[in-house]
C-alpha cells in the first residue's frame, strides 16, 4: 500500500514539479504587481491572470501527457487543458491533472491502432491528422464536460477545506501531513493536493496558507536540533550539517532518515507543524505561490507583503515545539544508531571473503573502466538524490575513479541501468522500476561510512564484471530483438522506411519489430539502428554500442535487401 501511495503521490507531483519555476515566476510577479503588491502596476498585473488560468494549467497537462506517451501525448494532453481552461472562470488545476494524462494515454490508443493500418508513404499524414483530430475531440470534451466536473469537484474541496478553516481546525492535517512526508509522500503532498488548492485561493485573496503546511523546515529544524544535543552515535555527529542543508537548502527529506531511527519523533514533528498552523491561522498569513524547495530563503521570496510576521513566527514557533518535545523523546526513548559502521563492517568483510586487498587508487583507476552503470534516485530526482549523486561522484574520484553519477526520480531511471543508490524506504520501488540493477540502500542522505562501503564495492566488484561487460561478438541475428530507424525528426522519412523494412524482414521470415525514432530521443541501449548515411555519426554518438547501419535512400531496395540478408545470417 505504501508503494502504491508514493507511485500515485510521485506522479502527481511529477505533472508540477518540472514547471515549478514557471508558478516562481508567477508568484513573483504576483508579489510585485498586483493592487496589494511591492509595486501595484495596473498594466503588468493583466499579465498574472493568463499566467494562473491558462499557462499554468496547459504546463501541467502537457507533463502529464508526456509521462504517458512521450512528446506527442504531452501536446495532446495540453491541447485538451485548453478546452477545460477555456470552460470555466477558475483556474483549473485539478482538470489539467487529469486530462493531461487522459489525453497522452488516447494518443498511445490510437497511434497503436493505425500505425499497423497506415499504408507506405502516408505515416506524417496519418499522424498529423490522427493527433489533430484528436486533439480537437478532447478539446471540445474538455470545455463541455470534464472542466463542469472538475469545477463540481473543486467546489466540492473547497467546501472542506472551508469548513475546517471556519471551525479553526486546519491545524489538524498535521496529523496526516507529519507521517507521509517521512514515507517519501512530501512531494505528492505538496504539488499534487497544496499547490492546486492554494493557486485556487491566491486567485480568490492573493496569498494562501497551503504552500505553508507542508513546506515549513522548522519541525525539521527541531528535530535535527534535539538529535544534536541529546543523540547518539552517528546521527549526533551529522545533525549540524544535516541542519544547514534542510533550513537553507530546503531539503527536507534529510531528516527523514532520523524519523525511522526513533518513530516516536513523529509526536515533536506533528506537534511542531500543527504549531506552525496555528500561528499562520491567527495571522493570516501566507504565500504568493509554491516554495521549492522548502527552504527558508524560498519561504521568505514567495512570502505575501502582509505576511512576514505571522510566516517567520510560523519557523519559530514550529521549530521551538519539535524541537522541545523530540528532546524529551529522545532522552526518554533515544537509542545509539551507528549504521554506517555497520556498513562499512559488512563491505570490508565482504571483500575479505573475496580474497580482495583494501582498494587503493590504482586499482580503482583500473577498475572505474568497468564500473557498472550507476545513478542515485529518490522520489522527484532533485534535491535529495542531486545531494546524494554529488557526494557519491566525490567519494568515487577521491577512490580514483573517473565517474561522475547522475541523479534521477524513480520513474525516469533509465531500464539499462546496473546500480542504483537510493534512501532505503524507497528500495522497492526502485526493484520494481529496475528489476535487474544492483540496490544500495542508504540511510542517512549525508552518506559517510556508507558511501564508502558503496564505493569500496563497486570498485571491489568491478573486475568480476569484467568479463560479462566485454564486447559482443556474435551475429547480430542472434542478439537483435528489436530495430529503430532513426532520423532528424522521427517522422515522415524515418516512418516510411521502418514500414518498407519491416515489410521485407517479414517477407523473409523474420519477426523483428521495426520503430521509428527521432535520433534524439534513441535510448542509450539500443542495439540496432538503420538511418540516412548523413545522420550516421549523430546516431552513433547518441547510441555509441549500438549496430548503425547507414543508408543512401529511404525507399530502400536493395540497402535494405542487405540489411535483411545481415540479420537472416
Amino acid at each position: 500500500m505504501k508503494q502504491k501511495l508514493q507511485t500515485f503521490g510521485r506522479f502527481l507531483s511529477g505533472m508540477v514539479m518540472p514547471n515549478i519555476s514557471i508558478f516562481i515566476a508567477w508568484g513573483i510577479i504576483t508579489a510585485l504587481f498586483i493592487p496589494t503588491g511591492w509595486c501595484p502596476n495596473e498594466t503588468l498585473n493583466q499579465i498574472v491572470s493568463p499566467m494562473q488560468r491558462f499557462l499554468l494549467p496547459v504546463l501541467i497537462a502537457y507533463s502529464g501527457g508526456k509521462m504517458i506517451y512521450g512528446e506527442r501525448g504531452g501536446i495532446i494532453g495540453a491541447c485538451a487543458a485548453i478546452g477545460v481552461a477555456a470552460g470555466v472562470e477558475t483556474p483549473m488545476f485539478i482538470g489539467a491533472m487529469a486530462v493531461g494524462p487522459l489525453g497522452g494515454w488516447c494518443m498511445k490508443k490510437v497511434d497503436e491502432f493505425i500505425e499497423p493500418r497506415t499504408p507506405q508513404g502516408f505515416e506524417m499524414l496519418f499522424t498529423n491528422f490522427s493527433a489533430g483530430i484528436l486533439g480537437a475531440i478532447l478539446a471540445i470534451l474538455g470545455c463541455l464536460a470534464i472542466g463542469p466536473l472538475c469545477l463540481v469537484l473543486t467546489s466540492a474541496l473547497e467546501a472542506g477545506v472551508s469548513f475546517l478553516v471556519s471551525h479553526g481546525l486546519l491545524w489538524l492535517t498535521s496529523i496526516i501531513v507529519e507521517p507521509a512526508k517521512v514515507l517519501f509522500l512530501n512531494n505528492a503532498i505538496n504539488h499534487g493536493v497544496f499547490t492546486p488548492m492554494g493557486m485556487n485561493q491566491v486567485a480568490e485573496t492573493g496569498k494562501s496558507i497551503f504552500f505553508l503546511i507542508e513546506s515549513n523546515p522548522g519541525p525539521g529544524l527541531g528535530l535535527l536540533l534535539a538529535y544534536w544535543f541529546f543523540g547518539k552515535g552517528n546521527a549526533k555527529d551529522s545533525a549540524p550539517g544535516a541542519m544547514i542543508i534542510e533550513f537553507f537548502g530546503g531539503i527536507h527529506e534529510i531528516y527523514f532518515p532520523y524519523v525511522l531511527m526513533n518513530p516516536v519523533t513523529i509526536v515533536g514533528l506533528i506537534a511542531g507543524g500543527m504549531a506552525g498552523v496555528i500561528t499562520n491561522s491567527v495571522f493570516n498569513s501566507g504565500l504568493v505561490s509554491a516554495a521549492s524547495p522548502g527552504s527558508v530563503i524560498a519561504i521568505l521570496g514567495m512570502t505575501a507583503r502582509d505576511s512576514y510576521v505571522g510566516v517567520i513566527l510560523s519557523i519559530v514557533i514550529a521549530f521551538a515545539v519539535s524541537f522541545g518535545i523530540n528532546a524529551v523523546l529522545l532522552k526518554a526513548f533515544g537509542k545509539e544508531e551507528d549504521v554506517e559502521a555497520a556498513k562499512q563492517k559488512v563491505a570490508s568483510s565482504k571483500s575479505a571473503s573475496k580474497g580482495l586487498a583494501p582498494v587503493t587508487a590504482l586499482a580503482a583507476a583500473v577498475a572505474a573502466v568497468h564500473l557498472p552503470k550507476l545513478a542515485f534516485a529518490c522520489d522527484a530526482g532533485m534535491g535529495s538524490s542531486a545531494m546524494g549523486a554529488a557526494t557519491l561522484t566525490k567519494k568515487l574520484k577521491a577512490a580514483g575513479a573517473d565517474a561522475t553519477v547522475p541523479h534521477y526520480a524513480i520513474n525516469g531511471l533509465p531500464d539499462d541501468i546496473q546500480a542504483v543508490v537510493t534512501q532505503e524506504n524507497l528500495a522497492d520501488r526502485v526493484h520494481a522500476k529496475c528489476p535487474n540493477a544492483k540496490i544500495y540502500p542508504v540511510k542517512n542522505f549525508m552518506g559517510g561510512g556508507e558511501y564508502d562501503a558503496i564505493v569500496a564495492d563497486l570498485l571491489n566488484g568491478a573486475e568480476d564484471d569484467a568479463e560479462a561487460t566485454a564486447p559482443i561478438t556474435s551475429s547480430p541475428a542472434k542478439k537483435i530483438e528489436k530495430i529503430f530507424f532513426a532520423c532528424d525528426a522521427g517522422m515522415g522519412s524515418s516512418a516510411m522506411g521502418a514500414a518498407a523494412l519491416s515489410k521485407k524482414l517479414k517477407a523473409a521470415g523474420l519477426e523483428i519489430p521495426v520503430h521509428h525514432s527521432a535520433i534524439n530521443d534513441l535510448a542509450s541501449d539500443t542495439a540496432f539502428i538503420v538511418t540516412h548515411q548523413s545522420l550516421a555519426d549523430r546516431a552513433k554518438t547518441q547510441c555509441p554500442n549500438a549496430i548503425v547501419r547507414p543508408i543512401t535512400n529511404f525507399m530502400g531496395g536493395s540497402e535494405y535487401d542487405a540489411i535483411v540478408a545481415e540479420l537472416a545470417q
